[in-house]
């Protein structure tokens, strides 16, 4: 998963250069080609990218809830 995250987002600095050298030449594609690639780092890469991050539960120390809050809270009033 991690190797074709890395792949997908090579494909879209690649396609995002040539969408801007389209755009530099005045191409009269340049725009789809661009709108093109929004659209894949939109609805493709990132939902590999999201997937890959968490999908192992990593996320489970990032987020707030009670337990957090109140051990927090305590080392802050420690202080």
């Amino acid at each position: 998963m991690k190797t074709l995250s890395k792949i997908l987002f090579i494909i879209f600095i690649v396609w995002i250069a040539i969408g801007i050298y389209l755009l530099n030449t005045e191409h009269e594609k340049a725009q789809i080609v661009m709108g093109l690639a929004v659209f894949f780092f939109s609805f493709i890469f990132m939902p590999v990218f999201i997937y890959h991050r968490y999908r192992k539960g990593k996320y489970k120390k990032y987020v707030l809830n009670d337990r957090t809050l109140l051990g927090k809270m305590k080392k802050m009033d420690e202080e």
